[in-house]
C-alpha cells in the first residue's frame, strides 16, 4: 500500500469512517422516526453540514494541494476544526447512531459509556480549560517540522493528525456547548474561543514571517527551489 496521501482509495480509513457514520445516522434517524421521536431538524441539518465539511476536507484534491502548498493546509484544517467539528457536536449524532444497531450491540456499546469512570473522564476532558489546552497542544505539536513533514509524506500519519485535530476540536466544542457551567459558561466560551484564535494566529504569524523554509517537505519536492518553498509555506 502506498503512503502517498495523494493516492485516493475507496478503502481509505477516513472515507470509510465517514461512510459508516453517515449510514448509522441515516438508519438511526429512520428507526427513531418510526417511533415518532426523530432528531430535531436543526440537529439533522447540523450533522449533515458537519459531515459534508469533513468529507470535503479529506477529498484527494485537497490533500494533493496540501502536499504542494502549505497555504492549502490551513483552510483544510480550519474546515475540519471550525466547521465540521462544531456542527457535528451540534448534531448530537451519538444517540441517533446507537438506534441503528441491534439491541444486543447497543447494550454492549452503551455499557462502558455508562460506567462512572467514563462519565468522570468525559467531564474532565470536556472541561473548557482542559479541552482548550489539549486542542492547543495538539495544534502546536503537529506543526513541529519533524511531525508536519512526516504527516505530509505518510498517509497513515496524515490520518492520525486529522483524527487528533477533529477529536480535540469536538472535545473543545462539546465542553463549550454542553458543559454544566451555568451563566458563566457563556463568558468561558468567549474567552476560550478568543484565546484559541490568538494562539493559532500566533502560530500562523510565526510561519509567515520565517525567511527560511520551516518544512523541508516543500523544499525537497522535485523541481522546487528555496524561493518556491517559501512561496508555498505562508499560512495565510
Amino acid at each position: 500500500m502506498t503512503t502517498d496521501p495523494r493516492v485516493f482509495s475507496a478503502w481509505d480509513a477516513t472515507i470509510v469512517g465517514l461512510s459508516v457514520l453517515a449510514a448509522l445516522y441515516w438508519i438511526g434517524t429512520r428507526r427513531l422516526a418510526e417511533r415518532r421521536a426523530p432528531p430535531r431538524h436543526v440537529e439533522q441539518a447540523a450533522f449533515i453540514g458537519g459531515w459534508l465539511a469533513l468529507l470535503v476536507a479529506v477529498l484527494p484534491w485537497f490533500d494533493s494541494a496540501v502536499i504542494e502548498h502549505f497555504s492549502a493546509h490551513m483552510p483544510q484544517h480550519e474546515l475540519m476544526m471550525l466547521v465540521g467539528a462544531p456542527l457535528l457536536v451540534a448534531g448530537r449524532p451519538l444517540a441517533t447512531c446507537m438506534w441503528a444497531m441491534p439491541p444486543s450491540w447497543r447494550r454492549v456499546v452503551i455499557a462502558p459509556l455508562q460506567h462512572d469512570l467514563a462519565a468522570r473522564s468525559m467531564r474532565v476532558l470536556t472541561a473548557p480549560v482542559v479541552a482548550w489546552a489539549l486542542h492547543g497542544a495538539v495544534l502546536w505539536i503537529w506543526h513541529l517540522p519533524i511531525l508536519y513533514n512526516l504527516a505530509v509524506q505518510s498517509e497513515p500519519v496524515h490520518a492520525i493528525q486529522h483524527a487528533m485535530f477533529v477529536g480535540t476540536s469536538m472535545l473543545f466544542w462539546s465542553g463549550l456547548a454542553y458543559g454544566r457551567y451555568g451563566r458563566s459558561g457563556y463568558g468561558a466560551a468567549v474567552f476560550f474561543v478568543f484565546t484559541t484564535a490568538v494562539h493559532t494566529g500566533l502560530l500562523g504569524a510565526l510561519i509567515d514571517v520565517s525567511r527560511i523554509p520551516i518544512y523541508s517537505v516543500y523544499a525537497d519536492s522535485p523541481g522546487s527551489s528555496h524561493d518556491a518553498a517559501l512561496a508555498a509555506q505562508p499560512a495565510s
